[in-house]
Protein backbone atom coordinates (compact mmCIF):
# COMPACT_ATOMS: atom_id res chain seq x y z
CA UNK A 1 0.00 0.00 0.00
CA UNK A 2 1.14 3.69 -1.04
CA UNK A 3 -0.71 6.28 1.31
CA UNK A 4 -1.19 9.89 0.68
CA UNK A 5 1.11 10.63 4.16
CA UNK A 6 2.88 9.11 6.14
CA UNK A 7 4.58 10.40 9.06
CA UNK A 8 8.11 9.83 10.05
CA UNK A 9 11.00 9.78 12.83
CA UNK A 10 14.79 11.26 11.34
CA UNK A 11 16.73 11.66 14.20
CA UNK A 12 16.80 12.59 18.19
CA UNK A 13 12.80 13.00 17.93
CA UNK A 14 12.74 10.21 20.83
CA UNK A 15 15.54 10.92 22.78
CA UNK A 16 14.50 14.66 23.29
CA UNK A 17 11.37 13.82 24.18
CA UNK A 18 12.42 11.71 27.35
CA UNK A 19 14.87 14.77 27.79
CA UNK A 20 12.24 16.76 28.19
CA UNK A 21 10.11 14.58 30.66
CA UNK A 22 12.96 14.28 32.59
CA UNK A 23 13.26 17.83 32.53
CA UNK A 24 10.62 17.85 34.99
CA UNK A 25 8.22 20.59 32.75
CA UNK A 26 6.52 19.54 30.11
CA UNK A 27 3.85 21.73 29.38
CA UNK A 28 3.94 25.11 27.46
CA UNK A 29 7.69 27.05 26.92
CA UNK A 30 10.21 24.41 28.12
CA UNK A 31 13.34 24.66 26.90
CA UNK A 32 12.32 22.99 23.43
CA UNK A 33 9.59 25.51 22.66
CA UNK A 34 12.49 27.97 23.19
CA UNK A 35 14.77 26.03 20.89
CA UNK A 36 12.48 25.99 17.97
CA UNK A 37 11.55 29.86 18.68
CA UNK A 38 14.72 30.67 18.32
CA UNK A 39 15.94 28.10 14.69
CA UNK A 40 12.60 29.63 13.14
CA UNK A 41 13.61 33.75 14.47
CA UNK A 42 17.29 33.54 13.30
CA UNK A 43 16.50 31.21 10.01
CA UNK A 44 14.07 33.36 8.79
CA UNK A 45 14.32 36.81 10.52
CA UNK A 46 10.98 36.82 11.72
CA UNK A 47 10.95 39.41 14.71
CA UNK A 48 8.87 36.85 16.99
CA UNK A 49 7.49 33.62 17.03
CA UNK A 50 5.67 31.63 19.10
CA UNK A 51 4.80 28.29 19.32
CA UNK A 52 1.28 27.06 19.36
CA UNK A 53 -0.76 23.68 19.74
CA UNK A 54 -1.54 24.01 15.99
CA UNK A 55 -2.20 26.08 12.82
CA UNK A 56 -5.78 26.77 13.59
CA UNK A 57 -4.38 28.39 16.94
CA UNK A 58 -1.99 30.39 15.08
CA UNK A 59 -5.17 31.94 13.26
CA UNK A 60 -7.31 32.10 16.36
CA UNK A 61 -4.41 34.35 18.05
CA UNK A 62 -4.11 36.50 14.54
CA UNK A 63 -7.95 37.39 14.68
CA UNK A 64 -7.70 38.34 18.43
CA UNK A 65 -4.34 41.13 17.62
CA UNK A 66 -6.45 41.94 14.78
CA UNK A 67 -9.11 43.59 17.04
CA UNK A 68 -11.81 41.58 14.34
CA UNK A 69 -15.35 42.45 15.44
CA UNK A 70 -18.73 42.09 14.48
CA UNK A 71 -18.31 45.08 12.45
CA UNK A 72 -15.85 43.92 10.31
CA UNK A 73 -15.14 42.50 7.35
CA UNK A 74 -12.36 40.16 6.14
CA UNK A 75 -11.27 38.46 2.89
CA UNK A 76 -10.33 35.13 2.35
CA UNK A 77 -9.65 32.99 -0.47
CA UNK A 78 -12.75 30.72 -1.25
CA UNK A 79 -10.57 27.39 -1.60
CA UNK A 80 -9.19 26.93 1.76
CA UNK A 81 -9.21 24.80 4.98
CA UNK A 82 -11.87 25.61 7.01
CA UNK A 83 -9.64 26.99 9.65
CA UNK A 84 -8.64 30.12 7.26
CA UNK A 85 -12.20 31.30 7.90
CA UNK A 86 -13.08 30.03 11.06
CA UNK A 87 -10.56 32.31 12.99
CA UNK A 88 -12.23 35.34 12.21
CA UNK A 89 -16.09 33.78 12.21
CA UNK A 90 -15.12 33.24 15.87
CA UNK A 91 -14.81 36.84 16.50
CA UNK A 92 -18.36 37.85 14.09
CA UNK A 93 -16.68 39.03 11.21
CA UNK A 94 -18.80 38.72 8.03
CA UNK A 95 -16.34 36.63 5.64
CA UNK A 96 -16.13 38.11 2.14
CA UNK A 97 -14.52 35.32 -0.29
CA UNK A 98 -11.91 36.13 -3.08
CA UNK A 99 -12.14 33.41 -6.31
CA UNK A 100 -8.90 31.82 -6.90
CA UNK A 101 -6.32 32.53 -9.75
CA UNK A 102 -7.12 31.06 -13.22
CA UNK A 103 -3.54 29.64 -12.92
CA UNK A 104 -3.47 28.10 -9.55
CA UNK A 105 -5.54 27.93 -6.15
CA UNK A 106 -4.03 30.71 -4.47
CA UNK A 107 -6.45 33.80 -4.14
CA UNK A 108 -6.47 36.28 -6.95
CA UNK A 109 -4.77 39.32 -6.33
CA UNK A 110 -6.52 41.56 -9.19
CA UNK A 111 -10.14 40.91 -7.48
CA UNK A 112 -9.39 41.57 -4.01
CA UNK A 113 -9.44 45.42 -4.27
CA UNK A 114 -13.41 45.31 -5.69
CA UNK A 115 -14.24 43.66 -2.21
CA UNK A 116 -12.82 45.88 0.01
CA UNK A 117 -15.71 48.47 1.50
CA UNK A 118 -15.54 50.51 4.61
CA UNK A 119 -15.86 47.37 6.74
CA UNK A 120 -13.32 45.55 5.83
CA UNK A 121 -10.49 45.13 8.22
CA UNK A 122 -8.23 42.59 6.82
CA UNK A 123 -7.23 40.42 4.04
CA UNK A 124 -5.85 36.55 4.56
CA UNK A 125 -3.73 34.98 1.87
CA UNK A 126 -3.02 31.62 1.90
CA UNK A 127 0.33 30.63 -0.01
CA UNK A 128 -1.50 27.25 -1.60
CA UNK A 129 0.95 24.16 -1.62
CA UNK A 130 4.06 26.57 -0.15
CA UNK A 131 3.85 28.70 -3.97
CA UNK A 132 3.74 32.40 -2.58
CA UNK A 133 0.63 34.98 -3.44
CA UNK A 134 1.80 37.72 -5.08
CA UNK A 135 2.69 39.87 -2.04
CA UNK A 136 3.67 42.75 -3.47
CA UNK A 137 0.05 43.45 -4.26
CA UNK A 138 -1.51 42.13 -1.93
CA UNK A 139 0.75 44.75 0.59
CA UNK A 140 0.43 47.81 -1.79
CA UNK A 141 -3.85 47.11 -1.94
CA UNK A 142 -3.37 46.71 2.32
CA UNK A 143 -1.25 49.97 2.82
CA UNK A 144 -4.05 51.89 0.41
CA UNK A 145 -6.61 50.98 2.44
CA UNK A 146 -5.24 50.44 5.66
CA UNK A 147 -5.55 46.69 6.19
CA UNK A 148 -4.41 44.42 7.99
CA UNK A 149 -2.79 41.44 6.28
CA UNK A 150 -2.59 37.40 8.57
CA UNK A 151 -0.75 35.22 5.72
CA UNK A 152 -2.27 31.60 6.45
CA UNK A 153 1.58 29.69 5.73
CA UNK A 154 0.28 26.54 7.01
CA UNK A 155 2.04 24.71 4.05
CA UNK A 156 4.29 27.26 3.24
CA UNK A 157 7.74 26.30 5.86
CA UNK A 158 10.46 27.46 3.55
CA UNK A 159 8.88 29.04 0.78
CA UNK A 160 9.83 32.84 -0.48
CA UNK A 161 8.53 35.73 -2.31
CA UNK A 162 10.92 37.41 -4.94
CA UNK A 163 10.36 41.08 -4.85
CA UNK A 164 10.53 43.21 -8.23
CA UNK A 165 14.07 44.92 -6.88
CA UNK A 166 15.27 41.22 -6.52
CA UNK A 167 15.31 40.88 -2.97
CA UNK A 168 13.79 37.74 -1.46
CA UNK A 169 12.07 37.16 2.06
CA UNK A 170 10.88 33.94 3.83
CA UNK A 171 6.60 33.36 3.51
CA UNK A 172 5.16 34.40 7.01
CA UNK A 173 7.49 37.46 7.08
CA UNK A 174 5.88 39.78 5.18
CA UNK A 175 2.42 40.61 6.36
CA UNK A 176 1.56 41.64 10.41
CA UNK A 177 0.96 38.09 10.91
CA UNK A 178 0.83 34.74 10.28
CA UNK A 179 0.78 31.42 10.90
CA UNK A 180 2.41 27.66 9.93
CA UNK A 181 1.26 24.11 10.51
CA UNK A 182 3.74 21.41 11.65
CA UNK A 183 0.66 18.67 11.10
CA UNK A 184 1.91 15.51 10.45
CA UNK A 185 0.83 16.03 6.75
CA UNK A 186 3.17 18.95 6.70
CA UNK A 187 7.26 19.54 5.84
CA UNK A 188 8.10 19.26 8.87
CA UNK A 189 5.86 17.66 11.80
CA UNK A 190 5.32 17.12 15.25
CA UNK A 191 1.82 15.59 15.05
CA UNK A 192 0.06 18.21 15.67
CA UNK A 193 1.45 21.81 16.15
CA UNK A 194 2.33 25.48 15.02
CA UNK A 195 3.33 29.08 14.81
CA UNK A 196 2.28 32.07 15.13
CA UNK A 197 4.81 34.75 13.36
CA UNK A 198 4.49 38.65 14.64
CA UNK A 199 5.73 41.21 12.31
CA UNK A 200 5.04 44.35 13.98
CA UNK A 201 6.54 45.14 17.55
CA UNK A 202 3.82 46.71 19.05
CA UNK A 203 1.43 43.45 19.30
CA UNK A 204 4.30 41.09 20.64
CA UNK A 205 3.48 41.77 24.78
CA UNK A 206 -0.19 41.29 24.02
CA UNK A 207 0.72 38.23 21.43
CA UNK A 208 1.95 36.75 24.63
CA UNK A 209 -0.33 37.69 27.08
CA UNK A 210 -3.12 36.13 24.49
CA UNK A 211 -1.04 32.46 23.84
CA UNK A 212 -1.04 32.67 27.94
CA UNK A 213 -4.99 32.52 28.78
CA UNK A 214 -5.39 36.10 28.45
CA UNK A 215 -2.78 36.79 31.73
CA UNK A 216 0.79 38.25 31.89
CA UNK A 217 2.18 34.90 32.97
CA UNK A 218 4.94 34.98 30.53
CA UNK A 219 6.30 38.31 31.86
CA UNK A 220 5.96 37.54 35.48
CA UNK A 221 8.47 34.30 34.32
CA UNK A 222 10.79 36.98 33.25
CA UNK A 223 10.87 38.86 35.90
CA UNK A 224 9.41 41.86 34.57
CA UNK A 225 6.53 42.24 37.13
CA UNK A 226 5.95 40.66 40.69
CA UNK A 227 2.55 38.88 40.46
CA UNK A 228 0.31 38.19 37.29
CA UNK A 229 -3.11 37.83 36.45
CA UNK A 230 -6.00 38.41 34.14
CA UNK A 231 -5.22 41.39 31.83
CA UNK A 232 -7.16 40.49 28.57
CA UNK A 233 -8.98 37.73 26.06
CA UNK A 234 -7.17 34.73 25.47
CA UNK A 235 -6.60 31.14 25.72
CA UNK A 236 -4.29 28.04 26.10
CA UNK A 237 -2.53 28.37 22.84
CA UNK A 238 0.76 26.57 24.16
CA UNK A 239 2.25 23.58 22.88
CA UNK A 240 3.41 20.82 25.31
CA UNK A 241 7.30 20.42 25.86
CA UNK A 242 6.52 17.16 24.22
CA UNK A 243 5.58 18.71 21.13
CA UNK A 244 7.96 20.73 20.66
CA UNK A 245 10.79 18.33 21.33
CA UNK A 246 10.04 16.09 18.66
CA UNK A 247 10.15 18.97 16.63
CA UNK A 248 13.28 20.41 17.43
CA UNK A 249 14.62 17.01 16.25
CA UNK A 250 13.00 17.49 12.92
CA UNK A 251 14.41 21.00 12.36
CA UNK A 252 17.97 19.35 13.51
CA UNK A 253 17.58 17.57 10.32
CA UNK A 254 16.07 20.37 8.14
CA UNK A 255 17.67 20.57 4.87
CA UNK A 256 17.49 16.61 5.00
CA UNK A 257 14.30 16.25 4.59
CA UNK A 258 13.46 19.34 2.45
CA UNK A 259 16.48 18.01 -0.03
CA UNK A 260 14.33 14.73 -0.17
CA UNK A 261 11.43 16.32 -0.70
CA UNK A 262 12.42 18.72 -3.89
CA UNK A 263 13.56 15.21 -5.32
CA UNK A 264 10.31 13.30 -5.00
CA UNK A 265 8.52 16.77 -6.74
CA UNK A 266 10.89 17.49 -9.38
CA UNK A 267 10.51 13.35 -10.54
CA UNK A 268 6.65 14.06 -10.65
CA UNK A 269 7.18 17.01 -11.86
CA UNK A 270 9.14 15.93 -15.03
CA UNK A 271 7.57 12.38 -15.38
CA UNK A 272 4.34 13.78 -15.24
CA UNK A 273 5.10 16.85 -17.71
CA UNK A 274 4.23 14.64 -20.58
CA UNK A 275 0.78 14.08 -19.46
CA UNK A 276 0.92 17.82 -18.98
CA UNK A 277 2.38 18.45 -22.73
CA UNK A 278 -0.59 16.43 -24.07
CA UNK A 279 -3.14 18.23 -22.79
CA UNK A 280 -4.42 15.16 -20.27
CA UNK A 281 -3.71 17.25 -17.01
CA UNK A 282 -2.40 19.81 -15.33
CA UNK A 283 0.50 20.24 -12.95
CA UNK A 284 1.61 22.78 -10.64
CA UNK A 285 3.86 26.60 -12.33
CA UNK A 286 5.79 27.96 -10.00
CA UNK A 287 5.48 31.84 -10.78
CA UNK A 288 8.76 34.11 -10.99
CA UNK A 289 7.96 35.72 -7.79
CA UNK A 290 7.58 32.28 -6.34
CA UNK A 291 9.93 29.58 -4.27
CA UNK A 292 8.95 25.75 -4.25
CA UNK A 293 9.20 24.24 -0.91
CA UNK A 294 7.93 21.06 -2.26
CA UNK A 295 5.31 20.81 -0.02
CA UNK A 296 2.74 18.64 -2.35
CA UNK A 297 2.08 17.19 -5.58
CA UNK A 298 -0.81 17.72 -7.55
CA UNK A 299 -2.49 17.19 -10.92
CA UNK A 300 -6.03 18.86 -12.25
CA UNK A 301 -8.03 16.38 -13.90
CA UNK A 302 -10.49 17.34 -16.55
CA UNK A 303 -13.25 17.30 -14.83
CA UNK A 304 -14.76 15.56 -11.40
CA UNK A 305 -15.87 12.67 -12.67
CA UNK A 306 -12.75 11.75 -14.79
CA UNK A 307 -10.72 12.62 -11.07
CA UNK A 308 -13.73 10.13 -9.61
CA UNK A 309 -12.46 7.62 -11.84
CA UNK A 310 -8.89 8.29 -11.46
CA UNK A 311 -8.86 7.92 -7.79
CA UNK A 312 -10.75 4.45 -8.33
CA UNK A 313 -7.84 3.35 -10.74
CA UNK A 314 -4.86 4.41 -8.03
CA UNK A 315 -7.16 2.38 -5.20
CA UNK A 316 -7.48 -0.22 -7.11
CA UNK A 317 -3.40 -1.20 -7.50
CA UNK A 318 -3.40 0.56 -3.62
CA UNK A 319 -2.28 3.58 -4.30
CA UNK A 320 -4.18 6.12 -2.19
CA UNK A 321 -4.19 9.78 -3.45
CA UNK A 322 -6.87 12.58 -2.01
CA UNK A 323 -8.14 15.72 -3.40
CA UNK A 324 -8.34 18.67 -1.28
CA UNK A 325 -10.86 21.47 -0.23
CA UNK A 326 -14.32 21.90 -0.95
CA UNK A 327 -14.71 25.56 -1.52
CA UNK A 328 -16.15 26.95 1.32
CA UNK A 329 -18.60 29.48 -0.51
CA UNK A 330 -20.20 25.85 -1.15
CA UNK A 331 -20.29 24.65 2.45
CA UNK A 332 -23.34 23.97 4.73
CA UNK A 333 -22.28 26.05 7.39
CA UNK A 334 -21.67 29.63 4.82
CA UNK A 335 -24.75 28.95 2.95
CA UNK A 336 -26.73 28.84 6.09
CA UNK A 337 -26.66 32.44 6.81
CA UNK A 338 -25.55 33.50 3.27
CA UNK A 339 -27.17 33.45 -0.54
CA UNK A 340 -24.72 30.47 -3.11
CA UNK A 341 -22.33 32.71 -5.21
CA UNK A 342 -19.45 30.93 -7.37
CA UNK A 343 -16.31 31.27 -7.68
CA UNK A 344 -15.39 29.48 -10.26
CA UNK A 345 -11.72 28.69 -10.53
CA UNK A 346 -12.20 28.21 -6.58
CA UNK A 347 -14.66 25.28 -7.83
CA UNK A 348 -12.59 24.36 -10.58
CA UNK A 349 -9.55 23.60 -8.20
CA UNK A 350 -12.14 21.68 -5.72
CA UNK A 351 -13.63 19.57 -8.58
CA UNK A 352 -10.70 18.83 -9.99
CA UNK A 353 -7.25 18.80 -8.12
CA UNK A 354 -5.45 15.35 -6.75
CA UNK A 355 -2.96 15.17 -4.62
CA UNK A 356 -0.34 12.76 -5.17
CA UNK A 357 1.05 10.59 -2.37
CA UNK A 358 3.97 12.82 -1.14
CA UNK A 359 5.76 11.92 1.93
CA UNK A 360 9.70 11.87 3.35
CA UNK A 361 9.94 7.90 3.48
CA UNK A 362 8.44 7.56 0.04
CA UNK A 363 10.82 5.50 -2.43
CA UNK A 364 11.76 5.82 -5.66
CA UNK A 365 10.19 2.53 -6.81
CA UNK A 366 6.80 3.43 -4.85
CA UNK A 367 7.11 7.17 -6.75
CA UNK A 368 7.52 5.15 -9.80
CA UNK A 369 4.49 2.90 -9.16
CA UNK A 370 2.16 6.18 -8.58
CA UNK A 371 3.70 7.83 -11.84
CA UNK A 372 3.43 4.72 -14.07
CA UNK A 373 -0.45 4.08 -12.91
CA UNK A 374 -1.32 7.19 -13.80
CA UNK A 375 0.43 7.28 -17.35
CA UNK A 376 -1.45 3.33 -17.80
CA UNK A 377 -4.80 5.28 -16.75
CA UNK A 378 -4.41 8.21 -19.30
CA UNK A 379 -2.67 6.78 -22.36
CA UNK A 380 -4.57 3.33 -21.94
CA UNK A 381 -7.95 5.25 -22.03
CA UNK A 382 -7.08 7.21 -25.08
CA UNK A 383 -6.02 4.78 -27.24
Amino acid sequence: MIPFNKSFIIGNELLYIEEAVKSGKISGDGIFTKKCQSFFQEKYQFPKVLLTTSCTDALEMAAILSNITSEDEVIVPAFTFVSTANAFVLRGAKIIFADSSIKNPNIDVDKIENLITSKTKAIVVVHYAGIACDMEKVMEIAKKYNLLVIEDAAQAIDSYYVFSDGTKRALGSIGHFAAFSFHETKNIISGEGGMLVINDQKYFDRAEIIREKGTNRSAFFRGEIDKYGWVDIGSSFLPSDIIAAFLFAQLEKFDVIQNKRITIWNKYFHELKELKDKGFIGIPQIPKYATNNAHMFYIICKDEAERSNLIDAMKSVEIYPVFHYTSLNKSQFYLETNESIDYINAEKFSDRLLRLPFFYELTNQEQEQVISTIKYFYFKSRI
